[in-house]
């Protein structure tokens, strides 16, 4: 390890900055590092690691990242809390989760590698560069055809409904939870460590988790119910960032015939009562105007 200032680390093949030292000479047992994201929010920095031809992806907390303004130990509770999640909504399209363990002060979860792009790379892509520059995961899924966006959102729906049947809200879930691989056409979900069961309440008022642009009113709201109809919102101001204009949800913007339109229109109403009652709903809905131009 090399440190380049007081805060400054070197491992293998990446160079990363935190707000304080910090002790990674563990990381070494886990394989060479070859890549880090380190311009994390949530308190966690990841870095993906390979050993004998294998690769992982880790989750880290217990270190202050740049972009980090709360407590290293909320942070270590928060992902060592969100473990049993992996288990509990084990799916086919959710990244699958190999190991975890505390290490000093903080924890770490291992991942299986998948070779998708995260569609809001903000590291690499700060909005506007999200939406204009012909590199980003975002910009080049928005400019596949439109029955291969639907295939992919078959797959998030698929997983989504899992959730749903298993008595879980998908909490924080918006287009950063999202990963594609553009050569294989697979989609997978990430990050899903503040679902939580159903029913449940904003507890936080208008800092609840998640991005302002698919957040649904109650999760501005104190003491609001989070639930199915959260989660028909989230999905279909999802749906109008990977089909339409994000939050012009304008038919103008939109790319998938009218059917399907009125059908996200309705799920992202702001009247509670007059979205789907659920995911399955939305799902039964969504298929049959598939089935019309």
């Amino acid at each position: 390890m090399d440190y380049e200032r007081e805060a400054a680390f070197t491992l293998d093949e990446v160079t990363f900055h935190l707000q304080e030292p910090h002790d990674f000479e563990w990381l070494s047992e886990l394989g060479y590092v070859f890549c880090v994201f380190d311009q994390q929010d949530s308190g966690n920095i990841c870095f993906g690691v390979e050993k004998e031809g294998k690769r992982s992806f880790v989750k880290y907390a217990g270190a202050k990242p740049l972009d980090f303004s709360g407590n290293p130990e909320d942070a270590v509770r928060r992902l060592s809390e969100a473990i049993p999640l992996y288990a509990a909504l084990k799916h086919p399209h959710l990244i699958n989760l190999v190991n975890h363990f505390p290490v000093g002060q903080g924890y770490a979860a291992v991942f299986e590698w998948f070779d998708g792009e995260c569609l809001h790379s903000h590291w690499s892509f700060p909005p506007p560069a999200k939406y204009e520059h012909p590199d980003s995961p975002f910009y080049r899924y928005k400019h596949l055809p439109v029955e291969r966006r639907l295939e992919s959102l078959d797959t998030i729906l698929s997983f989504l409904e899992h959730v749903e049947s298993k008595g879980y809200v998908a909490v924080d879930f918006y287009d950063g939870s999202l990963l594609y691989d553009f050569m294989s056409g697979i989609t997978k979900i990430c990050d899903i460590d503040f679902y939580r069961k159903a029913p449940s309440f904003n507890e936080i008022g208008e800092h609840f988790w998640g991005p302002a642009r698919s957040k649904s009113p109650e999760e501005f709201t104190l003491g609001a119910p989070i639930d199915a109809r959260t989660n028909v919102f989230t999905i279909g101001a999802v749906i109008f960032g990977l089909l339409g204009g994000e939050r012009d949800r304008s038919y103008d913007k939109w790319e998938a015939g009218m059917p399907l339109y009125e059908v996200a229109l309705r799920a992202v109403s702001h009247e509670r009562e007059l979205r789907y009652s659920s995911i399955a709903e939305f799902i039964r809905t969504w298929d049959r105007a598939r089935m019309f131009p």
